[in-house]
């Protein structure tokens, strides 16, 4: 599920984002601002800035999910907790997915925590995995280690 304001277009919700005033005041101060400046690059990271004029509710599912990633940005935070990136969105929106990541990570420093299930996605972009099972972790360190792990292959493979 999707975190955002389906009625608004996906710049009015990147407004939002960047402002912590009550509603009604946030579009009257809408200019072409720092907050606007800054909307339209994250925007344009993620590859929505032509969809800007467009209700976020209109938005493909994977759309959506993109927004929310760009709306988390505007915070400029150093770490970003990510659950399940990866869910129910085609495997052309995971790779794009994996890939801002990695850019932000990358170029921005940004730290990522990501709980994910699928493992192929978690095994190509993470460079250290921590195996939890049953509230315990049992593996950690680089996914190739991890992936041949008995203590991970018998407790999610049955082996």
């Amino acid at each position: 599920m999707t975190r955002i304001f389906p009625r608004l277009t996906v710049l009015e919700n990147m407004h939002i984002a960047a402002r912590r005033e009550r509603l009604n005041e946030l579009f009257s101060r809408w200019s072409s601002t720092h907050e606007q400046r800054q909307a339209l690059e994250l925007l344009d990271l993620v590859n929505l800035s032509s969809l800007k004029d467009e209700l976020a509710g209109n938005l493909s599912y994977g759309q959506k999910k993109l927004l929310e990633f760009a709306l988390i940005l505007v915070a400029q935070p150093q770490m970003i907790l990510l659950d399940e990136p990866a869910g129910g969105v085609n495997p052309t929106m995971i790779n794009e997915i994996g890939r801002y990541i990695r850019i932000l990570n990358q170029q921005k420093g940004i730290t990522f925590l990501v709980v994910e299930h699928n493992m192929e996605f978690v095994m190509k972009l993470c460079d250290t995995v921590n195996v939890l099972h049953r509230g315990t972790t049992i593996a950690g360190g680089p996914p190739s280690v991890v992936r041949t792990n008995p203590a991970v292959l018998d407790a999610y493979l049955g082996v």
